[in-house]
């Protein structure tokens, strides 16, 4: 149980003391409590905040004190957090807030998720919670009022090794990566200001050791990476641990996991330690994945208290692939119970039916019949807005990526809808995040410039070389767009022109080969309008931001609620790979991919694609061996009838 201060005067004294106490951190459980999946219509294998909570129980009772926080990115992310109201029709208490608060966090803080709905349904939705939530580099302009505070002072009457009290002070502060305003400028232009995350700390950490902070820790909604500390970094935990005065870092937003080999290498990192550069740090993956603790050893002399040894772990749910995960809590479920029943009930209503396999395992390297029903959907609802506008006549285009790629989120994070009923919960599996539809004016040069960013996805590949790595994991899987409306080829026999994160790293590179509209090349001066939604128009991942200029109007409709009402509207799916892009063959090449294990559902698409598999890795992901010659399937898509 964790030690509130009480009515009562704190006890003083001169004397030297020994204290242990547990710091305990969730981050990014993006709306994940009951271990079930809404869109698979089944129960999770791993992760979920109930899982978390008897992990968080066990730690509890391990711990004379132990204080709980978790570190952003909680009210987003699931069916049963972001479909409250519609089609959910849920009316009751927040759910993630009401199992945080049956868990009794000492604190929160803001991600840049907690967004994603805007200020009023965040207001609404914190109202209700029993802990507070802090952040402090976003700064409220004008009348607005965040439902945060920038820091906290908590006071706690802790035990120490010899069963004495002691008065302890914590501080805490919150930062959430500066990108947010940017990210959700929809939401927050105009009303909210970002500033830098270590600027932020360094004026914060010395304001709460001068308000009698004994420890500071921060709640760092930001993720552990070794650039160089400038105002807009959006990971940056590494600088924020060399600011003095700050004892603990809980980090996030990158949904990694530290202590672990996701960060060897890093200078200033130690993974066996759990530090950065010395200071004790913890980040506990994704969407209830691992529970981060910190141990921290505490001497009181005449200075105050210090930190004399410390222990972090990333302690997970699931130990190892196939082992049996924790058990959730019964109470968390219980608390949950309501809405989660609604939620199911809502994700299994018909929208329509599919003839064909709808999948995500190789939505990276083909042109993927998953990606094109959104794009489908994106392109027919600008149409319609388009008419009668003087945009009417130009073709449109629509871009998006696949969001369920595995990656760091594991080997069992794809979509794999089985031909049958299409539900509701199918279309917020190929599309899970609340984003705007928008549309924008764009030239053929920038349409290039577009497709060479995503091309940056892929490792170069040598001719001749046998079982080279394609895909380059610094480069996530929802960053990659695919374009619709024209059709393209990929060189990965060529150098990238970009770098993950949207850097010109060699001028002279270009990927993107033949490209073409209605049988004839693109031009640079062509003019088209362009399908996106509001996070990519905002400049998001490796793409720079649209200006005003470039944006149309369009009336403001959720992407997800396109895709509905396209497949409410039209015929059963029959999903089959197109022609819009492929890969350009590399002589004498074999490239090694890794997706699902699922995939071994499909095994026409594994025969297609000419692959060989290799097994499974020890993550559980299955590696495929693909010929990339010319004579390659994978380099020559097959021709719509």
């Amino acid at each position: 149980m964790k030690n509130h201060s009480s009515s009562t005067p704190f006890r003083t004294t001169g004397s030297s003391a020994t204290l242990r106490l547990r710091l305990l951190e969730t981050t990014d459980i993006h709306g994940h409590i009951a271990p079930f999946d809404y869109l698979d219509h089944r129960n999770q294998r791993h992760g979920g905040l109930a899982r978390v909570a008897t992990l968080i129980r066990a730690a509890r009772a391990e711990a004379r004190n132990c204080l709980l926080f978790d570190n952003g990115d909680f009210l987003q992310g699931s069916a049963l957090s972001d479909l409250l109201h519609d089609p959910v029709g849920w009316h009751g208490p927040h759910p993630v807030i009401a199992a945080m608060n049956a868990l009794d966090y000492d604190g929160a803080a803001l991600g840049n998720h907690e967004f994603d709905f805007g200020l009023d349904f965040l207001c609404d939705a914190l109202s209700q919670a029993r802990f507070p939530v802090v952040c402090a580099n976003l700064h409220p302009m004008g009348t607005t009022r965040l439902p945060a505070t920038p820091t906290l002072l908590l006071e706690r009457r802790l035990e120490d090794e010899a069963g004495q009290l002691r008065d302890l002070r914590i501080g805490v502060i919150g930062v959430v990566v500066p990108q947010v305003a940017k990210w959700n400028r929809d939401h927050l232009e105009g009303r909210v200001a970002a500033a830098g995350i270590a600027e932020t700390a360094r004026l914060q950490a010395p304001a709460l050791r001068a308000a009698g902070a004994d420890l500071v820790v921060m709640l760092a909604h930001t993720g552990i990476d070794a650039a160089a500390d400038h105002p807009g970094l959006e990971n940056a935990a590494l600088p924020l641990a060399s600011v003095s005065g700050v004892d603990v870092v809980l980090a996030g937003h990158s949904h990694r996991v530290f202590p672990g080999p996701d960060h060897d290498g890093l200078p200033g990192v130690d993974t066996a330690l759990g530090t950065l550069h010395g200071i004790p740090a913890v980040m506990a993956g994704f969407a209830g994945s691992h529970l981060g603790i910190v141990d921290l050893d505490l001497r009181q002399d005449a200075r105050g208290w210090r930190i004399t040894h410390h222990h972090c772990e990333a302690r997970p749910v699931q130990h190892a692939p196939g082992t049996p995960p924790t058990p959730p809590d019964p109470a968390i479920l219980r608390v949950v119970g309501r809405a989660h029943h609604r939620t199911v009930s809502a994700m299994r209503k018909p929208l329509n039916t599919t003839r064909t396999p709808l999948h995500s395992y190789l939505a990276l390297i083909r042109d993927d019949p998953v990606t094109a029903l959104v794009n489908a959907a994106q392109t027919a609802a600008i149409a319609r807005a388009l008419l009668g506008t003087r945009a009417e006549g130009l073709p449109v285009l629509s871009a998006t990526a696949p969001f369920r790629t595995g990656g760091r989120a594991g080997p069992y994070h794809y979509i794999d809808i089985t031909p049958g009923p299409f539900r509701m919960g199918d279309a917020v599996n190929l599309y899970p995040f609340p984003n705007t539809l928008t549309c924008a004016r764009i030239t053929g040069a920038r349409l290039r410039d577009w497709l060479e960013r995503a091309a940056s996805c892929f490792h170069q590949i040598r001719p001749g070389l046998a079982d080279q790595p394609l895909l380059d994991p610094r480069f996530p899987g929802h960053a990659f767009d695919t374009v619709s409306g024209v059709t393209y080829r990929i060189d990965p026999g060529q150098p990238a022109r970009f770098g993950p994160d949207g850097t010109l790293i060699d001028a002279e590179a270009w990927r993107i080969r033949d490209l073409q509209i209605f049988g004839r090349a693109v031009r640079d001066t062509d003019l088209f309008v362009l399908a996106t939604n509001t996070y990519r128009a905002s400049g998001s991942g490796p793409y720079p931001m649209l200006t005003d200029h470039d944006i149309l109007d369009a009336p403001a409709l959720q992407v997800r609620d396109a895709l509905v009402n396209h497949v409410r509207r039209g015929p059963p799916i029959d999903a089959r790979r197109g022609t819009g892009w492929a890969l350009r063959p590399v002589c004498g090449a074999s490239v090694l991919v890794d997706t699902g294990p699922g995939l071994r559902r499909h095994p026409w698409d594994i025969r297609a694609l000419g692959a060989e598999e290799l097994g499974c890795d020890a993550k559980g992901f299955l590696r495929l061996r693909l010929p990339l010659g010319a004579d390659a399937p994978l380099a020559n898509p097959p021709q719509d009838p």
